[in-house]
């Protein structure tokens, strides 16, 4: 058997009514999310992404301030 093209589908769908179009779509549509959803990557874990940064109150507490220094602001 002879695996079609997505050209030779296409082509094939667009000999169908309208009606037919989306009934051929609205039945393929749940079989391809179902097989998109089980190749999902595997996604990383964040756990730990902080892990060995040294960030101190000091520093904290200055970017707090130059955040804000204009806050509110008088000109609106």
């Amino acid at each position: 058997m002879v695996t079609p093209t997505p050209a030779d589908v296409l082509k094939m769908l667009r000999q169908l009514p309208p009606s037919e179009q989306l009934r051929v779509i609205s039945l393929a549509l749940p079989e391809i999310e179902k097989s998109l959803g089980k190749q999902g990557r595997a996604r990383k874990s964040l756990r730990g992404l902080w892990a060995g940064a040294s960030v101190a109150p000091k520093d904290i507490s200055e970017t707090r301030k130059e955040m804000m220094r204009d806050f509110p602001r008088n000109d609106i």
